[in-house]
């Protein structure tokens, strides 16, 4: 196998696909802070001991909230273009649920380029509990497949995943730091070939492979 990414240069623009593009520098501050607060609110609702009329008071205050914003909507499949990723890779669905910039389900996780391919530092709330005090293993799945996907993308040849492993070393802890690391291993015709891990205090907790398989886009 070996690993030979396309130049980004000669990716084509999603906008010249007919997808909806949103610059990530143009989403309004009060959008992003509003997303930060909602996290929050899930957070708070999911282990509240409130009693039933402050529920009912955060209730109404939640049913007021959603009718003064809701109105017209982005699309299905809007992306965000991340200008800190070189060209056409820097593209993402702007309300992934892993890393969507908009969607308040997402953990608050930023992968950023390095040298060996990705990486993110991510702290999870008792929101993405399994086990007692620790990350649901669908969730760990689901942050490696987007770290393996991202890092396909990143080296020029975005995808989507056939396969995907994940082997669960040690318990994933939640309200900690987790660094999660990825990059390309290898490529055979479509076949990319890509690895991550995710590590608590430097230690390995979960690991993953994938093959991805390029996308063929027309132009």
């Amino acid at each position: 196998m070996t690993v030979e990414a396309q130049p980004v240069s000669e990716l084509p623009d999603p906008r010249s696909l007919g997808f909806t593009v949103v610059a990530e520098d143009d989403l309004p501050t009060e959008l992003t802070d509003l997303v930060d607060q909602v996290r929050t609110l899930i957070d708070t609702v999911a282990h509240t001991e409130a009693d039933g009329a402050d529920l009912a008071a955060a209730r109404d205050l939640v049913a007021e909230a959603v009718k003064r914003i809701d109105g017209e909507r982005r699309p299905i499949g809007a992306l965000v273009h991340r200008s800190d990723f070189e060209g056409p890779v820097g593209f993402g669905t702007l309300t992934n649920v892993v890393e969507g910039p908009t969607n308040p389900a997402a953990p608050p996780m930023r992968l950023e380029l390095t040298e060996e391919g990705l990486r993110a530092e991510v702290t999870l709330s008792g929101v993405y509990q399994g086990p007692p005090g620790l990350v649901h293993g669908g969730w760990i799945a689901a942050m490696l497949d987007q770290a393996l996907g991202s890092a396909s993308a990143a080296a020029g040849m975005p995808g989507l995943t056939a396969n995907l492993d994940v082997n669960y070393r040690n318990p994933t802890p939640l309200n900690v730091p987790l660094e999660i690391t990825a990059r390309v291993t290898g490529t055979e015709r479509r076949k990319v070939f890509v690895s991550a891990e995710i590590r608590h205090n430097g230690e390995v907790t979960a690991e993953g492979t994938a093959v991805m398989v390029q996308v063929a886009l027309p132009g």
